[in-house]
């Protein structure tokens, strides 16, 4: 039996435009219940070509992944959902065509058709606030405002679009801090998680430096000594045992490491910030 997902994501190269033709044909023979619209397509699916490609399900579509869609706007999404109101999981992060106001409205109309919306994806949608968290919390409620008790760790991984192993109903939060709509995390050391249910560095990546590897807080101390050769966080325990750049003494964290520049063979390396640096200091004194 033909596969009931469909992935479009990878279709033959075309000009800047709308997807392939040959994209279209291939899911009219599938018996389509979830569709992913994901890079690099995702920046040239329109509103029609979007309602083209879940018509092919007739109504039955039940998952809709819109990851990084920026030419998907209200008017499109609402005409799809209302061509099928099944839909039980709707991702659109990064999806900036969309404003908080009509993913409200998208919600509602689900609803009104009988839907059973258990699931969204909101991070990166503009200018949502509380009253528009409240609003989608409420619907997807039954009007019983429920607030979403499974813990959210960070990892650099959470903020890539397809985050299949977060389970939470909807996925951003009032952060605590700062009061703005984002991705809220929890932090994973065993020591705050034990005083409170809810420990205060819980909060946005905007309010609280959290560590590149176990997601745990990082205090302004701590920060200044685990300082690395990249641009993220790293906590002395996870800073300790990796490799240092022979110069400055800093390591990258593991999602950066393919920047070392090797020295030696036994794993000696140098950063590309020290390679810099010293580029720069060359090019000042061959100028003077």
């Amino acid at each position: 039996m033909l596969p009931a997902t469909a992935t479009a994501s990878a279709a033959p190269a075309a000009a800047a435009g709308e997807p392939h033709a040959a994209l279209l044909l291939s899911l009219a023979y599938l018996p389509l219940r979830e569709l992913v619209v994901g890079p690099p397509l995702a920046h040239r699916i329109t509103d029609d070509a979007l309602l083209e490609l879940t018509g092919r399900a007739e109504g039955t579509l039940r998952s809709l992944r819109l990851l990084g869609c920026p030419r998907v706007s209200d008017a499109g999404l609402l005409r799809v959902v209302q061509s099928n109101p099944a839909i039980t999981e709707l991702y659109m992060p990064s999806c900036t065509g969309l404003t908080a106001d009509g993913v409200v409205k998208i919600v509602q109309v689900l609803y009104e058709c009988k839907g059973h919306l258990n699931r969204i994806r909101l991070h990166g949608i503009c200018r949502m606030t509380q009253h528009h968290l409240d609003a989608i919390n409420s619907v997807m409620s039954n009007g019983n405002p429920q607030q979403d008790e499974q813990s959210l760790f960070y990892s650099h991984r959470v903020h890539e679009v397809l985050n299949t192993k977060n389970e939470r109903r909807i996925d951003v939060d009032v952060c605590p801090m700062c009061t703005d709509v984002r991705l809220v995390f929890d932090c994973t050391r065993d020591g705050c998680r034990k005083n409170s249910s809810r420990p205060q560095c819980r909060g946005c990546f905007f309010c609280v430096a959290r560590c590149e590897t176990c997601g745990g807080c990082i205090d302004l101390e701590e920060l200044s000594e685990t300082e690395l050769a990249c641009s993220d966080f790293l906590c002395m325990e996870c800073w300790l045992p990796l490799p240092k750049c022979s110069t400055c003494n800093r390591p990258y964290c593991k999602k950066h490491e393919n920047l070392k520049i090797p020295l030696s063979p036994s794993g000696q390396f140098t950063c590309h910030r020290c390679i810099e640096f010293c580029s720069s200091r060359e090019s000042l004194e061959e100028s003077s």
